[in-house]
Order: structure tokens, then C-alpha cells, then sequence
């Protein structure tokens, strides 16, 4: 028997070891002294297993069985194959209707996985996707567990360029659709990128409105190189997130944050932010105070206290402190009352050694809520807020995703986070959330407020009837109310008593808890007072907020984002799609239309396309002829998915996990036992093994389709996947 290629004889036997039921691989090639190649294939279960565990009662799974089904092939000078021999016995069960689950072939074949993957379908529509394209379930010769290791190895290639092309095209790419957008390279003598930085124009227009309060993230890392990706977010008038620039860094030295936030300020005409809210980080503060000398620099909160469990947790009075730290850094009203009960704290449980406490408290005024409740960071020290922020690229990067991936998802976060935002606009503009009071200066803010900022000031009217309100003084000319709220902690109720401050003359008002200073909102203190001199019909504007109000004309909402190519695209597919569903009627149909594409695609292939045409970056050096890839970092191990999370992060995870699936169990086990339908294990597994052969039913349910990708986007990848040049 003869074949015309390797690949020719290797699909013959994998096509037969798919009918009758066992995996396939090469276990050996050699070239031999008369100048042919000799190779073998044999089944899966070749070779023996030797086993590595240490724990002799923990064994792993294994196929291996030393079978000696195998082919035997020698390919001539000429490049013929012939199969010299063959073994057909198996010295093990052959799974006749699994076949397909077996290792037949490591090229997986079909493009819809990298397809889907772009537009970021999930493990489970990539392999409905895929059986669509094979006529069934059955006809798959790949699991999820495939698909799970193809996509990422497909990500490296899927552009067919270094990672530096891809971002010098998404860079020439960007500033072709705006010729606001700023992008910088730092790069070293041999032409190695070592840092990037960039904003479109949109995000330079938003920071007009939203940049004097910015945090900066560093809890993201991309791939192979493990460079950390650091976007600077800040919060829209809906209080969602909003990019305002974004960089790729090789560290987070002095010398590289320096270079970053230059490049921040260059880019913002100048304009640095009144406030940055970082980590905690001595190099972070070094190159904040070099860069933006004036600006207030806070540590995030939300941060600090999930370190609490890893620094602490080992006391054995953990749980008490704990509790009683909370206490301290939420509870405080005042500045000595917070050094007054960390001093009391400190003493009582011994802990006056403990270097990260003796750190945070030095550095208190960056971090602790009654220390920078005196001014503006539009709420977003609080935990709920840094959460979020974190989050910005949460389901759009993690540590396996390559650089040349990152910027075809960029634009997909980005469109995704300015859907949301004209949602919102659009919600606030055309719906109106009913009062819960009569006070007329609740119906101000109904009319002046974007809805979700609204739902939070009526938070406070609603806490309104938690407090109690007294005539306490006059100082000058300011009246003091001392205001008493019931506020609930840790599934207590407690009395605080609050101050505010009224000038009536200038209609000046100061609460204690500085909610308006720091969130732009008036709290419920003030509005009890307001209730208390019978002020409620309105409030000065300069209590309405501008950057929470919904009418205000913010130019950076006008910048559109470019789809024209897209646009293109997806008229071209649409006719594509009605020529394909309607008149290919035969194969010869088939034929004619594929040579008229060929012909088609050599007429368009032969023209220079104008978005390859060179252009220079201005912030790359003259001197430097040629770009690399950064340096890739070695890791032990596979990498993390998600974003850098603490220990007691997982552990939590973990145990609420086995709780969960615990009580899953019982409850499973108590209906069936109601129902009188335990079944044995045998039973289960047949039941199993009949669902899957129903499944070939849902590819004639009309929802199927849903799960593939556009034909717009199928014929865009395929273009990327042809064109050698691109």
C-alpha cells in the first residue's frame, strides 16, 4: 500500500482507528543510512506506565497498556510512502462509539475555534459551533478539553507577525481613525520594546471631565513576557469606569513609572490629576511625587484590608483583631480618635512589632477614610468602587493572553464599557425613578441627577428616618445640630452622633462625615437639618454636583469610534451569506462559485492595500531600524487566568465551593430519595452515554445558529489566516 505524503497516510490511519475506536500518535521517526524515513503510528496505548506518585495509595489514570497495534511506514527518496507493516490486535477494549474522543489529531482542524474565540465565545459554543461544521456530535475529532488547548496555541499565531507588528499596526490603525490618538514606545539600544503607553481620543476628551480623580491598576499581567498591564481608570457621571490611557510595562521600577506618568502628563496637555489611587508601593510614590509633585496620592483601601488575613491571620487573637480593626479604620469620626483607638489596639494585643502595622500607620493619611474624607475622590476609596475599577478588563485579559490578542480585545472592551455608558445616558434621558418623599429638594436632584446617581442620594433620603435631629449651639454665625444616627455594625444597632454646621445667610452647610466633600452627594445629616429649619424645597445649585448631573454636554461623548473596514466587511459577507444559502444548489454550483472567489481574491491580492502604507512613530527613536519582541519572562508552571488575587482569596474560593457543592449533594440526595429513584452508578453512566447520542438532535434546533460566529467575522479571520503579507 502506497501514499503520496506523510499527511496522506497519517489521515488514512487515523480516519481507521476513528471507526474502530482507539487514539493514534507517532511514536518514532528516523531518517536510516540508505537516505529514507522511516516512522511508526501506533495506538495510544502503546509503551508502559511507570508511575511517578509518591503517595502509593494516589494513583493517576492511565490508557497505557503495551499494545502493539501499529503501522509501520518508509518513505522512498522520491517522496512516496509505503506501509511495510502492519499490527491490527489490541490487547484492550476498543470504544467503538468513542471514538471521537481519542487523540487522532493534534492539527484540530477547524477554524471556527479561533474564530469564536475572537469574538469571545465560550468552551462550550466552540464545540457546538464545531459539531455544526461536522454534521454532528459524533463527527468531532476533538473534546473540550481540545478546544481548550487549541485556542491559546492558535492566539500566538493568529496574525502571522511578531507581537510588535501587531502593535505598531493597532497603533497606525488607531491613529487613522483619530489623529488625536497618542501612543509612546520606550525601547532600549538593541530596539527591544521595553514600555508603551497610549489613549485614544476619546479617553484624552473624557479626561477633561473625569481626570482630576484617577487610580491606577497593576494587578493585570499579559502572557509569555509577564508584563504587567496598567490602565488608568477613572468614573463617569453614572459612577461606572471609564479608561482614561493604558501602558504595557517591562517593570515597576522608579524609573519606568517616571517614564509612564511623563508620558501621562505629555499626553494631557500638562493637566495632571488632583488625585491617584494606587497600591501601596515605595517606587509608586517616588515617581508620583517627581511627576505630579501637587497631586494627592491615596492607597487603595479595598487592597489593604485583603492583606489583613495573610499579615494577621496567624494570631491566635486574629479573629478579635480583625473585628477590631474594622472598627478603627471604618468607625473612626475623627482624626484622634483613630490614633486613640490604633494606639489602644496596638497595646492591647502586643502587636508593636508588627512591621506592616508601624508602616500603614505612618502612611495613615493616604489611606484611612477619616484621614481623606475631607476631599474629593469621588467615592472611589470605598470597596465597593476599587473592586470595580480592577475589574475594567476582568473577561477580556489574563495572564495567558498574548499582546497580539490583547489589542484585538481592546477594542472589544472599550465598545463594550461605551455601549454601557450610552445605555445608561439613554436610561437617565428617556425614564425617570419616582420619589420616595415630598421633599421638593429630592424632586431637584430627580431632574438634575443621572439615575444612578440619583438612586444613590436617595439612599440618604430614605435614611433620614434613622436619625435624630437637635439644635446643639450657635458659633458666629453658624448654627450646630448634632444629629444621631442608629446605624447598624456588625449586626448591631449603635447611636453616632454627627455635627453639621449651618450658616444660614450664605446657605453654607458642613457635615462631620464629609460625605458631599468626598462624594459630591449630600448626606442624610445635612438633610435632617435642612428637614429641621424647613429648607426642603430646594438646595442651592452649587450642591448639585456637575459631574453627576445628565444634562451636561460632554464633547467626548461626540468622538466616534471607527467601523467603517468593519462596515465594509460585513456588506461583502451579507452577500456572500445569500449567494451561499440560495443558488449553490449542486457541487458544480459549488465549484464555480469557489473558482470565482479564487479568481476574485487574486484581482483584490494584487492591489497595495493603503493601510500598509510605513509610517513613524514620533516617539520612537530615528536611530533605531528595527523593533523585537520584549524579552519573555520563564515561569514555573502555567500561569494564572485572572487578575493577581491574595491567598486568602482561594482559600475562601475553595471552601465555599465544597460548601457548595456539598449541600448540592445532600439536596440531590433528598429529592431522590422522596422520589424513590436512587440509581447505581451503571445506571447513571448509561444515562449519560443515551443523552449524548440525543445530542445530534440539537443541530436542527433553529437556536443552533446563534452559537456560531458572523460571516463577516469568519471571512475577517480567514483573511488574516491566508494573507501571508499581513
Amino acid at each position: 500500500m502506497t501514499f503520496s505524503s506523510e499527511e496522506e497516510v497519517t489521515r488514512y490511519y487515523m480516519n481507521y482507528a476513528k471507526n474502530i475506536g482507539f487514539g493514534v500518535g507517532k511514536i518514532s521517526s528516523k531518517n536510516g543510512d540508505d537516505g529514507k524515513k522511516y516512522f511508526t503510528l501506533a495506538c495510544n496505548c502503546s509503551r508502559r506506565y511507570v508511575s511517578t506518585s509518591k503517595n502509593p495509595s494516589k494513583q493517576y489514570l492511565t490508557s497505557k497498556t503495551q499494545c502493539r497495534a501499529r503501522l509501520n511506514a518508509c518513505m522512498a527518496l522520491d517522496g512516496t510512502i509505503t506501509v511495510s507493516r502492519v499490527v491490527l490486535e489490541h490487547n484492550h477494549e476498543l470504544g467503538f462509539a468513542k471514538g471521537r474522543y481519542f487523540r487522532l489529531d493534534e492539527s484540530l482542524g477547524p477554524p471556527r475555534l479561533e474564530l469564536n474565540d475572537q469574538v469571545a465565545n465560550s468552551v462550550g459554543k466552540n464545540l457546538q459551533s464545531a459539531a455544526v461544521e461536522t454534521n454532528g456530535f459524533e463527527n468531532l475529532t476533538l473534546g473540550e478539553k481540545d478546544c481548550r488547548n487549541h485556542v491559546p496555541k492558535v492566539r500566538r499565531l493568529r496574525l502571522g507577525r511578531g507581537d510588535v507588528d501587531a502593535i505598531h499596526s493597532f497603533f497606525h490603525r488607531m491613529q487613522k481613525q483619530n489623529s488625536q490618538f497618542y501612543c509612546a514606545m520606550d525601547m532600549d539600544d538593541k530596539g527591544i520594546i521595553q514600555n508603551l503607553f497610549w489613549a485614544d481620543a476619546r479617553s484624552r476628551a473624557a479626561y477633561e471631565y473625569f481626570g482630576e480623580v484617577i487610580t491606577f491598576d497593576t494587578t493585570y499581567s499579559i502572557d509569555k513576557y509577564d508584563l504587567p498591564l496598567t490602565p488608568f481608570v477613572g468614573v463617569n457621571h453614572h459612577g461606572q469606569s471609564i479608561l482614561l490611557g493604558c501602558a504595557i510595562l517591562s517593570n515597576m521600577d522608579t524609573k519606568t513609572l517616571t517614564w509612564l506618568f511623563t508620558r501621562l502628563l505629555e499626553c494631557m496637555h500638562g493637566h495632571a490629576p488632583n488625585g491617584i489611587i494606587t497600591n501601596e508601593d515605595s517606587a509608586m510614590k517616588s515617581a508620583i511625587q517627581d511627576v505630579f509633585p501637587k497631586a494627592r496620592h491615596l492607597w487603595c483601601l479595598w487592597h489593604i484590608m485583603k492583606k489583613v488575613p495573610e499579615i494577621l491571620g496567624k494570631h491566635s487573637c486574629y479573629e478579635s483583631i480583625k473585628t477590631l480593626l474594622d472598627g478603627v479604620v471604618y468607625d473612626s469620626l475623627s482624626k484622634s480618635d483613630f490614633i486613640e483607638r490604633w494606639g489602644n489596639m496596638v497595646e492591647h494585643y502586643k502587636l508593636h512589632d508588627n512591621e506592616w502595622l508601624k508602616g500603614l500607620f505612618d502612611e495613615r493619611h493616604r489611606w484611612v477614610p477619616v484621614y481623606v474624607k475631607e476631599t474629593f475622590w469621588a467615592g472611589m476609596s470605598t470597596t465597593q468602587r476599587s473592586e470595580s475599577i480592577d475589574s475594567y478588563f476582568d473577561g477580556y485579559v489574563n495572564s495567558k493572553t498574548t499582546l497580539k490578542l490583547f489589542v484585538e480585545q481592546y477594542d472589544t472592551a472599550l465598545n463594550d464599557k461605551i455601549e454601557k455608558e450610552s445605555m445608561a445616558d439613554f436610561d437617565s434621558f428617556n425614564t425617570t425613578i419616582a420619589c420616595v418623599s415630598h421633599f421638593g429638594f429630592e424632586i431637584q436632584f430627580q431632574k438634575a441627577f443621572t439615575n444612578a446617581k440619583f438612586i444613590e442620594f436617595q439612599v440618604e433620603v430614605s435614611s433620614m428616618m434613622y436619625c435624630n435631629t437637635s439644635f446643639e449651639r450657635l458659633e458666629d454665625s453658624n448654627s450646630i445640630f448634632s444629629v444621631t444616627e442608629n446605624k447598624k455594625v456588625n449586626e448591631k444597632i449603635k447611636d453616632v452622633v454627627f455635627k453639621v454646621s449651618f450658616n444660614e445667610k450664605d446657605f453654607k452647610l458642613r457635615c462631620t462625615c464629609c460625605l458631599f466633600e468626598f462624594k459630591g452627594i449630600l448626606c442624610r445629616h445635612i438633610l435632617c437639618v435642612l428637614k429641621l429649619v424647613g429648607k426642603t424645597d430646594s438646595v442651592p445649585p452649587y450642591y448639585i454636583f456637575p459631574r453627576w448631573m445628565k444634562y451636561v454636554k460632554r464633547r467626548y461623548t461626540l468622538i466616534k469610534r471607527g467601523f467603517e473596514e468593519l462596515q465594509r466587511v460585513n456588506i461583502a459577507c451579507d452577500a456572500f451569506y445569500e449567494v451561499a444559502s440560495t443558488m449553490i444548489n449542486s457541487e458544480d454550483d459549488l465549484l464555480k462559485v469557489l473558482n470565482l472567489i479564487k479568481d476574485l481574491k487574486n484581482v483584490l491580492t494584487c492591489k497595495e492595500p493603503s493601510s500598509r502604507s510605513a509610517y513613524e512613530l514620533s516617539s520612537v527613536p530615528n536611530h533605531v531600524t528595527r523593533m523585537l519582541d520584549p524579552t519573555v519572562t520563564q515561569s514555573n508552571g502555567c500561569p494564572p487566568l485572572k487578575r493577581k488575587t491574595s491567598n486568602i482569596d482561594q482559600i475562601l474560593k475553595k471552601k465555599l465551593a465544597r460548601n457548595k457543592q456539598k449541600n448540592n449533594q445532600e439536596n440531590k440526595n433528598d429529592q431522590r430519595q422522596e422520589e424513590g429513584l436512587l440509581c447505581t452508578p451503571i445506571v447513571q453512566e448509561i444515562d449519560n452515554e443515551e443523552h449524548l447520542g440525543d445530542a445530534s438532535q440539537v443541530l436542527y434546533c433553529p437556536q443552533i445558529r446563534n452559537q456560531n460566529v458572523s460571516c463577516s467575522e469568519l471571512l475577517q479571520a480567514q483573511h488574516h489566516m491566508n494573507d501571508p503579507s499581513s
